[in-house]
C-alpha cells in the first residue's frame, strides 16, 4: 500500500496548514523529518527538516495504526499557513516515496480497513456539503454510524431467525419440529416492521439533505425580484418599472430556520410575442411545475391556476401601495411570509428519518421485498429470502462488491480528506 500525502486544510495564506501523511511508511518518514516520531497522540513540538534546511517548525502528531482516522500510522504536521511551506513539505515528502492522495483517498482508506461503514462515509460527506442547521444534524447522525447500527440490528435479528429456519432443515428426523418456529415469524416481522419505519422518514431526510426549491412566479411588475433581493439582502435581480425585465431564472439560496431553500426569481407570466422574453416565460414555468413550492405573487392576490398545487403560497404584494400584504421595498410582512414558508417546507419533511440518500433506500427496498416474499413459504425457501434480504443490508453498510458505487461516494470528497 502507498503511503499518501495532502494538505487537509483550504490551501493559501492562513494562521495553520495542516498536511496529512498516511500509509505504512508514515513512521520512518515523520523520523527522517523531525529526528524522531512522537509519542502518539501527544502534539510535539519539532523543526521539520529536509537534510540540512530547515523546511519549518510547528506541531507534530502522530497516530499509531487503529487509533488514526484511516486504521493505516498517520502523521499530520501543523505547519505555518503559507503555501511554499506547504509545497516545500510536500516536495520532501514526495522524495522520500510518499505520493499526493485522490480526492477522498484518506476516507476511503477508513472504510477498507474497517474504521467506517458507507453510511458513515456518505453522513461524513453530506457534513462537509451541509450549508444549515437541519443538515447538519442529519449529517452528523448518520457520520456517528447512527444509520450502520440500526442495519447490523436487523442483520443479527435475521442471522438469528435464519439460524432457526436452518435447524429445521439440518435435523427434520431428531427433536427439531418441522414447522419453522413462530420466533422465525416474530423476528422477520419486527425487522420488516422497522426497516418499513426508517423508509417512511427517507422523503423527508433527502429533502433536508438537498434542500428545497421555491419559485417566486407571478405576473410582470408584480414586485417578485424586489421581493427576491429584499430576502437576498442584496440586489441579485434586476428591478424597474418595464414589465419584462426579468428573462431568465435567478437563484438564490437562502437558511429558512435550518431548511436549505433555494429560491427562484422568475420571468413575469403573460402573453407575449418577444421571442426572448417567451423564452424565459417558458423557462419560468418548467421551473415552477418542478419546484418543492410556489409563491404566487400578484397586486391583486390573484394565482395562476394553472400552476397552482394544493399547498402553495398566494401573496398579494406592494404593501407599500395597497396597505396589506407584502412590500419587497419596505419589508413589511416579509418575515412573516418566510415564516410561513418555513412552517410549509417544516411539515414537509417533520417525519425526516436517517436514509437521506436514494441508494440507501434502494438496499433497504430490496431487503423488505425479500421479507415480505418470504410470509408463508416452506422452510427451505425461506432461507434463501433471508439471506437475500442480509446481503441488501450488507449492501447499505459497504460489506458487498459495489466498486463502481464507492468510486461516485468517494470522488465527491475533497483532495485531503
Amino acid at each position: 500500500m502507498d503511503t499518501i500525502f495532502a494538505e487537509a486544510t483550504p490551501p493559501g495564506r492562513g494562521g495553520v496548514s495542516i498536511v496529512r501523511l498516511s500509509g505504512p511508511d508514515a513512521a520512518s518518514i515523520c523520523a527522517d523529518l523531525c529526528g524522531e516520531v512522537p509519542e502518539p497522540r501527544v502534539a510535539t513540538l519539532r523543526v521539520i527538516r529536509d537534510g540540512d534546511e530547515a523546511i519549518d517548525r510547528g506541531l507534530v502528531l502522530y497516530f499509531e495504526g487503529q487509533q488514526s482516522f484511516t486504521g493505516d500510522p498517520v502523521v499530520e504536521f501543523q505547519l505555518h499557513g503559507a503555501p511554499v511551506v506547504v509545497r516545500r513539505l510536500g516536495a520532501a515528502l514526495a522524495a522520500r516515496g510518499a505520493r499526493p492522495a485522490t480526492a477522498g483517498e484518506f476516507t476511503r482508506r477508513a472504510f477498507m480497513t474497517g474504521k467506517l461503514d458507507l453510511t458513515e462515509v456518505q453522513g461524513l460527506s453530506d457534513l462537509l456539503e451541509a450549508e444549515t442547521e437541519a443538515q447538519r444534524v442529519l449529517a452528523m447522525r448518520n457520520a456517528s454510524g447512527e444509520l450502520g447500527r440500526m442495519a447490523d440490528g436487523w442483520r443479527s435479528k435475521l442471522v438469528r431467525a435464519a439460524a432457526m429456519v436452518m435447524a429445521v432443515l439440518d435435523f427434520p428426523d431428531e427433536e427439531t419440529p418441522e414447522e419453522v418456529p413462530k420466533q422465525v415469524w416474530v423476528l422477520l416481522a419486527e425487522v420488516q416492521s422497522e426497516i418499513a419505519h426508517a423508509l417512511s422518514g427517507h422523503q423527508g431526510a433527502e429533502r433536508v439533505r438537498r434542500g428545497f426549491t421555491v419559485a417566486v412566479i407571478g405576473p410582470p411588475n408584480a414586485g417578485k425580484s424586489t421581493l427576491v433581493n429584499r430576502i437576498a439582502q442584496r440586489d441579485v435581480a434586476l428591478v424597474t418599472d418595464q414589465p419584462g425585465t426579468t428573462r431568465d431564472a435567478i437563484e438564490v439560496i437562502c437558511d429558512l430556520g435550518g431548511l436549505a431553500v433555494t429560491l427562484v426569481d422568475t420571468a413575469g407570466l403573460r402573453e407575449t410575442e418577444d421571442l426572448v422574453e417567451g423564452m424565459g416565460i417558458a423557462r419560468a414555468r418548467e421551473r415552477a411545475e418542478a419546484a418543492d413550492l410556489r409563491l404566487h405573487l400578484s397586486v391583486s392576490g390573484e394565482v395562476d391556476h394553472s400552476l397552482w398545487v394544493a399547498g402553495d403560497i398566494a401573496v398579494r404584494t406592494k404593501a407599500d401601495v395597497n396597505g396589506s400584504g407584502v412590500s419587497g421595498l419596505t419589508g413589511a410582512g416579509v418575515d412573516r411570509l418566510l415564516e410561513e414558508i418555513r412552517k410549509v417546507l417544516g411539515d414537509r419533511v417533520a417525519d425526516a428519518g436517517l436514509v437521506a440518500h436514494e441508494a440507501q433506500a434502494g438496499h433497504l427496498k430490496v431487503a423488505l421485498r425479500a421479507l415480505k416474499s418470504a410470509e408463508g413459504l416452506p422452510a427451505e425457501l425461506i432461507a434463501d429470502h433471508i439471506q437475500a434480504a442480509v446481503r441488501a443490508l450488507e449492501g447499505l453498510v459497504g460489506k458487498v462488491d459495489i466498486d463502481e458505487y464507492l468510486d461516485v461516494v468517494f470522488a465527491a470528497f475533497c483532495i485531503g480528506k
